[in-house]
């Protein structure tokens, strides 16, 4: 599992529908809060879902 921190910039393995494939990460705890950093699309997932998307964690 990655360790994230509040800031970083995750890219995932998926695309989101707009795009990009780059989310910020802006809370972490049981659960993450991610922007797309495309459209500004918001999320809020378990932690563990996050750590099984992410394909590069770059740190800010």
């Amino acid at each position: 599992m990655e360790n994230i921190e509040l800031g970083d910039i995750i890219t995932v393995k998926k695309q989101h529908p707009c795009g990009s494939s780059e989310w910020e990460v802006l809370r972490v705890g049981a659960d993450v809060r991610i922007k797309c950093m495309g459209c500004g699309h918001m999320l809020l997932l378990p932690r563990s879902k996050v750590s099984s998307m992410i394909k590069k964690v770059r740190r800010t």
